[in-house]
């Protein structure tokens, strides 16, 4: 969620769409887009393979010739073990032979063609490799990577959104020198092309047999709140790349806080702060991430964390009955106020667009607000009190009135397209007269904070809750309010999806935790204080957590590395 018990502060402080198969900005230790020339050469030379590497650049027009003659069978030290990569395959089926790797001559075989869901797939893989790619009736040929979809999902339309975990599965099988990849989606080939990719910085190839993959968590993810500290287009779209590698999927951007609203609006640019995205550079930070099968879920926050568009409308400001403003805070019961949102809600849900038909994510927030923090709410905010009461009756609470309020939000992104609706935990409340909508889902962080309901009452009441436990997914600048930078280690040894509050697992029946109830865990980088860490900072804290929550929401097992084993491969892929 926002920021964990933190009173207001004061504020503090990208182009046409450019291929992104070739992303040539890299920003902190944690960018590994493309396999450096020096890794690819030294993986060729532990194949063992005769001559050197292919010197026509990958993606030629050539490529596509399909050749005159035979290849020779290359020859390789086998590659042996398990396939090295993060998050680990969850079955390998081991046969007898020498494995694959990327050798002199090989090629993506694209059977499909060069207009299939899958080419953009296969071209990034070949670039990865250096290897060179090939499209319709070709004969594989020894040393080839085959791609191909099985099922009916290849004629859904080029990068879309997948609607659950079983399509992101994936079959690799390395057999007589030849790989074959197989998926029902594009997703689950972009999947298995990681998987490729990773082996063979860990460990040159795959070995011999058959990988069968898929995720144990649909929705697996990282948030960054780039209000209290903007980030560069650079540096998010390295993280994007970054967490693609790692078969993560979602990407949330938290964009508008007390202390900035950092993305251009047409219709309230008065609100924009001076270091901020422009929409072109979204536009294409959110095809990036559509083109490497990553959703990513917009955060425009209220009726609280709204000090940045509220210093430019004082007028909206939630007062106490004493006269003092409360900071970040919308009068949820001035009727100027929703127009005003709306408005934003609008303009930003266009902009954040996604095909039709797809799951199309939204975020409003909901928490912290201040007037639901107040011992006294009904008498330090009589305004609100007596708006739920004519809206609610006798009995209407400040609750309430921000359960409609919400609900009302809900309303218009859905209007836009918006299908996957979300809000904070503590924007949750259970009364007789207004419910939450029951679509929206619970993103849960509360744990440190003491009041808030426990995980499972929102299980038992039949709602999905999207795991954010601030104990270990919390990535908090400068570490305030008792939070301290979590490791992945810890999340690694001690953390599980079912951990969502504590460090103790939900305790609710286990048919409330599958995957359908609990789709999976986010984590989440607040800029608390923004000068503590630099953006390079933030890149290499991160690395580590992020392939830890990528391993432990890819598989449910115990991880079979050791956290030194784990460290050690990270470090290689």
């Amino acid at each position: 969620m926002s920021n964990p018990m933190r009173p207001p502060r004061a504020p503090r402080p990208s182009a046409s769409l450019r291929p992104v198969t070739t992303p040539t900005r890299r920003t902190g230790p944690a960018a590994r887009s493309t396999l450096p020339a020096a890794a690819l050469t030294a993986a060729l030379l532990l194949a063992g393979c005769s001559g050197t590497a292919d010197t026509e650049p990958p993606g030629s027009t050539s490529a596509k010739v399909n050749p005159t003659s035979a290849r020779a069978t290359p020859t390789w030290a086998p590659v042996t073990g398990t396939p090295q990569v993060i998050p680990a395959v969850r079955d390998f089926r081991r046969a007898d032979g020498r494995g694959w790797r990327p050798s002199k001559g090989a090629r993506v075989v694209v059977p499909a063609g060069e207009k299939s869901n899958v080419a953009d797939e296969a071209q990034r893989m070949a670039r990865d490799l250096g290897l060179t790619v090939v499209y319709g009736d070709q004969t594989v040929q020894p040393g080839d990577i085959e791609v191909k979809i099985t099922g009916k999902s290849g004629a859904q339309a080029n990068n879309v959104p997948v609607q659950g975990a079983a399509d992101e599965a994936y079959t690799l099988t390395a057999d007589g020198t030849r790989l074959t990849l197989t998926a029902p989606t594009d997703a689950g080939i972009f999947y298995g092309t990681r998987t490729v990719k990773q082996a063979v910085r860990a460990a040159g190839g795959l070995p011999e047999g058959t990988i069968q993959d898929r995720p144990g968590r649909p929705q697996r993810g990282m948030s960054l709140d780039n209000a209290r500290k903007p980030y560069t287009q650079d540096w998010i779209e390295a993280r994007i790349r970054e967490i693609a590698d790692l078969k993560l999927n979602q990407f949330q951007l938290h964009f508008s806080d007390d202390q900035g609203f950092r993305i251009q609006s047409d219709t309230h640019p008065e609100i924009v702060s001076a270091d901020h995205l422009t929409k072109a550079q979204i536009r294409q930070i959110v095809a990036l991430a559509r083109s490497l099968h990553i959703s990513v879920v917009p955060e425009l926050d209220s009726p609280g964390h709204l000090g940045a568009v509220l210093e430019h409308h004082p007028d909206l400001l939630l007062h106490r009955a004493s006269g003092s403003v409360v900071p970040g805070a919308i009068d949820i019961s001035n009727p100027k106020a929703a127009p005003l949102i709306d408005s934003l809600l609008k303009e930003m849900s266009e902009l954040f667009t996604n095909p039709e038909g797809a799951p199309a994510y939204w975020h409003l927030g909901g928490d912290e607000y201040q007037a639901l923090l107040s011992s006294t709410p009904s008498t330090t905010y009589p305004q609100l009190t007596r708006a739920a009461r004519q809206k609610y009756g006798p009995n209407g609470t400040i609750e309430d009135l921000a359960t409609g309020w919400l609900n009302d939000r809900q309303k218009t992104v859905e209007a836009k397209g918006k299908n996957r609706i979300e809000a904070w935990n503590d924007g949750f409340f259970s009364s007789p007269r207004v419910s939450p909508d029951k679509n929206r889902m619970v993103d849960y962080w509360t744990g440190k904070e003491a009041g808030h309901r426990d995980p499972s009452s929102f299980l038992r009441e039949g709602r999905n809750v999207m795991n954010f436990n601030d104990e270990y997914l919390y990535y908090v600048l400068g570490e305030p309010n008792q939070f301290v930078y979590p490791t992945g280690q810890r999340i690694y040894e001690s953390w599980t999806p079912l951990v969502i509050r504590g460090t103790q697992p939900v305790s609710v029946p286990a048919n409330l935790t599958g995957p359908d109830r609990i789709p999976g865990a986010r984590f989440a980088i607040w800029s608390d204080r923004a000068q503590a860490q630099t953006q390079a900072q933030v890149a290499a804290g991160i690395r580590l957590p992020l392939a830890a929550l990528a391993q432990k929401t890819w598989d449910p097992r115990t991880p079979a590395l050791s956290w030194t084993g784990f460290k050690a491969l990270a470090d290689r892929v």
